[in-house]
């Protein structure tokens, strides 16, 4: 049984591909999502450090609880302060998350990084390649980048959407699970025309 938004059935489903997984665009908090609270998982739109911060990752670390820094704490870094690079992806438990696991993945800074559009892709495709490997079916993903990072959300609703598309048959469903109504509208518009209903 899928996750249903709180905002009164605005979860719209697509087809990835002709005999692949489903691809459903939802208004929502992903902190509340789940499908079936045992191969699901969300995804953290993480900063390097993965110990928490603002937006979205603050939100997901306040309701999985202390544990889930402290499984952070013990992801090795690869340089003094980064445990995950921008670009890719890290597992750990979901804790006290309805979701199983989350994947921790940083997305670029658009003014800041250089070619934002490949760390962006390589945020979406690390995480579903984590995703594959630890058998999970059901995925739910912000915008990643979208907030304080800055990406322009036509541009990122492309990049992601064109991403999933190339994952559609490892996975059951792929969610977005979107907090704004403008973020939610352009997904949407977007999935439209990349995708069937």
């Amino acid at each position: 049984m899928s996750f249903s938004s709180d905002q009164g059935g605005q979860d719209v489903h697509f087809k990835l591909s002709e005999s692949g997984g489903t691809l459903v665009i939802e208004k929502g908090d992903i902190t509340k999502w789940f499908v079936d609270g045992s191969s699901d998982a969300i995804v953290n739109p993480a900063n390097e450090r993965m110990l928490g911060g603002g937006g979205a990752d603050g939100a997901i670390h306040m309701a999985a609880g202390p544990e889930l820094v402290e499984a952070c704490y013990k992801v090795p870094e690869v340089r003094r302060g980064v445990r995950c690079p921008t670009g890719e992806a890290r597992i750990t438990p979901g804790f006290k998350l309805p979701a199983s696991h989350v994947i921790h993945t940083v997305g670029p800074i658009y003014d800041s990084d250089s070619n934002p559009e490949t760390f962006l892709k390589n945020s979406y495709k690390n995480s579903l390649s984590v995703a594959k490997e630890n058998n999970i079916q059901y995925v739910a993903f912000t915008a990643i980048s979208c907030g304080a990072y800055g990406y322009p959300f036509e541009e990122a609703a492309t990049i992601a959407i064109s991403t999933v598309k190339e994952f559609a048959n490892y996975f059951k469903e792929v969610h977005f699970v979107l907090f704004s109504d403008d973020i939610y509208s352009v997904w949407l518009n977007r999935a439209k025309e990349m995708l069937w209903v």
